[in-house]
């Protein structure tokens, strides 16, 4: 009995004890001969962290999916730092740095300020430890907090841990990390990279692996099975057989998430430039409806994009952001999560059209959508502000009279609204002559504009067709909505077409509806 207890401590399961295997791994060092790191797609701040953290006596290396990348020769979007220093001990050591978290207490050492300032995330490292020498509780983050108050080790009836903020040395620091390829530790200045679960191996093999038991783990982390879709998405690697058997048996778990996580989890999913391969990803894992509400709305029963224009307008979405991920541009997941919500705005709002006029019954399809799709997440409020400028703009592209247009292209977020637009008629959901006439007006002086809306004018006293959307229903798509009024109409600019603007090229980011608001 004794001894099983020590073992439970350590970490250890029966059948490791049996194989006399640690699952703490092997320490070892590999120089720079073998890992082939270039110093030059470091981050000089990461460094400058990890050089301030060993002159204060401590420990302290890169970690995580920045060695990985830096191991395949790709420069990391983040630099993480794992130090044995305590959180307070490593937020005395910087002029702005804070303590975040309750479920792993970190610190962000914040460098520069406004949208140019860098974030490096240090930890410290963290004990192994067992379920079964945790606390535990009936209930979850939000039911439980009263019994939460004041411990380290908390796991929830499923497993799932709360809390882990009891710390330790290196060795189980890495035993407690996800995969094999994700427990690297990096020294800068020694350039020597230590691991203790055959990672590098991984790497180069391109495989995914779990350390432990992939069940147990997907158990204390659910989110551990979309990590595992997003990393074989984005490397380009498969899942090791074994981790991948349990994904589909736990992914039920899923739901015991908090709303706020998996909603943070799905715009990484979609937002690191293979959002394509992400959806096919998850429809190869059997994780294809019932994870990510947004999802359902833009799937069908097989995992896959819709037919006709619903699912055109969503994939020319996803094409545009991973493109734009692949420039190096910004990318705004307000915009992408306007796309996906488009056509469910859409089909409300149709049916509320009924019995409201079209502006409120836009503004209560909107909401529905919110409610249904998006639920309570924090920050919901800028992110759902931006979306509604988006969706409530598409009606006033219709409306080309008057001193409509001059207010419009004035709008802060018009640049989006207008994207917006083009993907719709890119899709084939709208006549390109709309978007052709916005991009002239947008563009021309104040004599072209004026010769702009005459065209309109006199086209209507002609009585020529005016421009509606269009009506097709296609299976599974929402009916496009008319425009609710008659002051817009089919014609042809002007003058010749413009080119669009080009992005900028030293670094400002460009204008478009994938930018941050």
């Amino acid at each position: 009995m004794i001894k099983k207890f020590i073992d439970k401590l350590l970490g250890k399961s029966a059948s490791s004890a049996k194989s006399g295997k640690s699952p703490l791994g092997k320490r070892v060092e590999i120089q720079v001969a073998e890992h082939g790191i270039d110093p030059g797609l470091l981050d000089e701040r990461a460094v400058r962290v990890v050089q301030t953290l060993t002159d204060a006596g401590f420990e302290a290396y890169i970690v995580g999916g920045a060695v990985r990348d830096l191991l395949l020769g790709m420069r990391p979007k983040d630099f993480d730092v794992a130090t044995n220093a305590t959180p307070e001990q490593v937020k005395g050591l910087f002029r702005r740095a804070f303590i975040i978290g309750r479920r792993f207490r970190i610190v962000h050492v914040v460098y520069g300020r406004g949208r140019e300032h860098e974030v490096i995330e240090v930890s410290t490292f963290r004990a192994l430890l067992v379920n079964e020498a945790a606390d535990q509780v009936a209930g979850n983050e939000k039911t439980s907090k009263d019994e939460l108050a004041g411990k380290s080790h908390v796991v929830d009836a499923s497993g799932r841990v709360l809390r882990d903020n009891v710390w330790g040395p290196q060795i189980e620091d890495a035993a407690r990390r996800d995969f094999t390829v994700n427990a690297l530790y990096y020294d800068p200045q020694r350039q020597l990279v230590v691991d203790y679960h055959g990672g590098l191996a991984d790497a180069k093999k391109r495989v995914l692996r779990m350390i432990g038991d992939p069940e147990t783990r997907y158990r204390e982390d659910p989110v551990r099975i979309i990590r595992a879709v997003r990393f074989a998405a984005k490397l380009g690697f498969e899942i090791e057989p074994k981790s991948r058997t349990p994904i589909k048996k736990t992914a039920e778990l899923l739901g015991n998430v908090p709303i706020s996580r998996m909603f943070d989890e799905m715009i990484k999913l979609l937002q690191t430039g293979h959002s394509l391969a992400s959806l096919e990803e998850l429809r190869k894992q059997g994780l294809t409806r019932g994870v990510f509400p947004i999802l359902d709305a833009v799937l069908d029963e097989s995992g896959q994009l819709r037919e006709g224009v619903r699912g055109q307008f969503v994939r020319r979405a996803f094409e545009d952001t991973d493109r734009r991920v692949a420039e190096g541009r910004s990318v705004a997941p307000s915009f992408m999560l306007a796309c996906m919500l488009w056509h469910d705005v859409q089909s409300r709002w149709e049916k509320l059209r009924e019995q409201e006029a079209p502006v409120p019954a836009l503004q209560q399809a909107i909401d529905q959508v919110f409610d249904a799709r998006i639920g309570d997440i924090s920050g919901r409020g800028k992110l759902a502000a931006d979306m509604r400028e988006i969706w409530m703009m598409q009606p006033r592209f219709d409306r080309r009279s008057g001193n409509g247009p001059y207010s419009l292209v004035e709008q802060p977020r018009y640049r989006a609204g207008f994207d917006f637009l083009l993907l719709r008629a890119d899709a084939g959901e709208l006549d390109q002559s709309l978007v052709d006439w916005w991009e002239d007006f947008a563009l021309g002086d104040e004599d072209e504009r004026r010769a702009l809306l005459d065209q309109v004018r006199d086209t209507q006293r002609r009585g020529a067709k005016v421009h509606r959307l269009p009506r097709v229903r296609e299976a599974g798509d929402a009916i496009a909505a008319d425009a609710p009024t008659d002051e817009s109409s089919e014609v042809a600019p002007a003058k010749k077409r413009r080119r669009r603007r080009k992005p900028k090229t030293d670094g400002a980011p460009a204008a478009g509806g994938n930018e941050p608001a």
